[in-house]
Order: C-alpha cells, then structure tokens, then sequence
C-alpha cells in the first residue's frame, strides 16, 4: 500500500453473495470484470468514458427499488449488487428486442455478421426472437467518405464514434443529433462524411459494434477490429 493510501480508499462490497474489495474509484462494473463476473454491455469500451446509453449492465443494488447502470455506478461500502437476477434478465431482452426491432438489424445481410456485439450480447442472452413490431426506416447510407461507409440503418446510437473522435483523436467529428426515435450520428453540422473534417483515422470503424460503420474495401470479407488499442493509446497520451 503507498504511504498516501488509506483505509477509506477500499470498500468491501458484496456482488451475487460474494465479498469482493474494490477501490472508491471504481465502478460496479469495473469491480465485476475484476471478478470474472459477467455483466453484458454494448456502450461501454475500455479506453473510453463511459455514458449509461445502452442500459445493458442494469444491476439491482438491495435496498432500492431501482436499476442501477454498473458502468456509471460508483461502488460504495457494504453495497449488495444483484446482476443476474430474473429481473434484469427479462429488462436485458426487452431492451435488446427495441434495438433490433427499431432499425435493419438482420444478421444474415448485414457485412459484419458474426463480427458485431449486437449479436453477441443478443446470443449470451438468450434472445432467440423479437415479439415487437418491425420499425426499420430507410436512413441514409452515407458512401460520400472515400474510404469507410456508414449506414445509419444498423446504428444502435452507442456513441462510442463520438467518444473515441472526441477523446483519442480530438477532432470532435461526430455527434448525435434529434430526440427519441430521430436520433442520428452526424458528421461535424450534419455534413456528408466526405466533406467533413474527419482525418480519416479509422478509429470510429474500429470501436463500433455493428456494421453501422464499416471500411468499404472489407465489404464481403471479415471484419477484424482491435478496440483494445484504446487503453494503450490512453496510456501514452497520458504520458506525454
């Protein structure tokens, strides 16, 4: 322990019965992970500030009628977390239901199927159909950029493009404009990619977790991404 540490720096928590210690920084997700307990998330990347948008890792903290979004929630002493009960599997499938119903989220034509979270996430739990009625518009797909396509028809509004052009590349591309439904990413005042002030780094293609964005010279073929670069970048930025 260094010299300027105290005892006030760890809690003692407990997360499905289990004791685990965590430092006041963390969240309840962060502690989770630590632990090899799974909590599924769609928003959430390391590497990046995390905002509560999908409401995957909802946890139930006894002593309050709430749910709780892990990856905002910081840990506090003597907190019991619940992650896994029948509660918040049925919300987990709820909202992974409003997210395939909403837009064009059909595995078998989409250019990242079998490389997309959304599917992932929907396969671990357990999610074998949609009982909600289809609202898939008919979004742009902006091909203006010379290099990557986004389809705004597959976007599931993680904001995690705006975050990484925010955070790690600070060009401040992206953003989301409209309310509800309506909601959209947008390039820099709702320019065409192409004419926008995008570097063209390719760090939103990497960090998102559908076929939303994808690099045009893979259509047809696998999609590998590395979000796991967004610590070390983080890291070296930091040390600078």
């Amino acid at each position: 322990m260094s010299p300027t540490a105290t005892s006030v720096d760890v809690k003692t928590l407990i997360i499905n019965g289990e004791n685990v210690s965590a430092r006041a920084d963390q969240t309840i997700l962060d502690v989770a992970r630590e632990n090899g307990i799974f909590i599924p998330t769609l928003c959430h990347l390391d590497g990046l500030t995390d905002v509560g948008a999908c409401r995957l890792c909802l946890v139930e903290i006894k002593g309050s009628p709430k749910l709780f979004p892990a990856c905002v929630t910081k840990v506090e002493e003597g907190m019991e977390v619940d992650t896994n009960s029948e509660r918040l599997v049925h919300h987990r499938r709820t909202i992974l239901e409003l997210l395939f119903a909403e837009r064009n989220h059909v595995c078998a034509v989409c250019v990242a199927n079998g490389n997309c979270e959304l599917q992932a996430v929907a396969q671990t739990q357990g999610l074998t159909h949609v009982r909600l009625p289809y609202r898939v518009g008919r979004l742009e797909v902006d091909t203006s950029n010379e290099r990557f396509v986004a389809d705004h028809n597959r976007c599931i509004l993680c904001s995690r493009c705006v975050r990484v052009c925010a955070e790690i590349e600070g060009a401040h591309v992206w953003d989301i404009m409209g309310r509800g439904i309506n909601s959209q990413v947008l390039t820099d005042l709702h320019e065409p990619w192409g004419a926008s002030s995008c570097t063209r780094c390719g760090k939103c293609i990497q960090v998102c977790p559908t076929g939303a964005l994808f690099d045009k010279s893979k259509v047809g073929v696998s999609h590998p991404k590395h979000p796991e670069f967004l610590p070390y970048l983080n890291m070296m930025r930091d040390g600078q």
